[in-house]
């Protein structure tokens, strides 16, 4: 049973929206400090095709060549435990209005060493 009622699929202070790089993208409500960990984006598990089950975080976050944010792998959360999985961490401060973006592998399905490459290329 779920103890905690106020999970939420993205942080308050981030919105979805029509974005000018691609689709949808992640937006800031409000100022975000540099240095700032955003959350879970990807959690490892080896039934799903690429071996990562995207969560909301996730699944709206553009690429760009000049990223605000970076990925970071690892292995434990402070909260979960043992879980292999991928974080944002905003590279700078980010203000209200702005696209938070990410460079990573486009076609990591295609590329069995995506997961190293989207680890170095931040």
């Amino acid at each position: 049973m779920i103890k905690d009622s106020n999970w939420r699929p993205l942080p308050n202070f981030l919105t979805i929206k029509e974005s000018t790089i691609e689709g949808l993208g992640l937006f800031a409500t409000e100022d975000i400090k540099g240095g700032t960990d955003l959350g879970i984006t990807h959690v490892y598990d080896p039934r799903f095709h690429d071996n990562y089950l995207r969560l909301p975080l996730g699944a709206f976050v553009n690429h760009h060549e000049i990223p605000n944010c970076k990925a970071v792998i690892n292995e434990e959360d402070e909260t979960l435990g043992k879980v292999k999985h991928i974080r944002i961490v905003t590279l700078n401060d980010i203000p209200k209005g702005k696209e938070l973006t990410v460079k990573y592998v486009i076609n990591k399905l295609d590329n069995p060493n995506w997961e190293h490459e989207y680890e170095i290329t931040q």
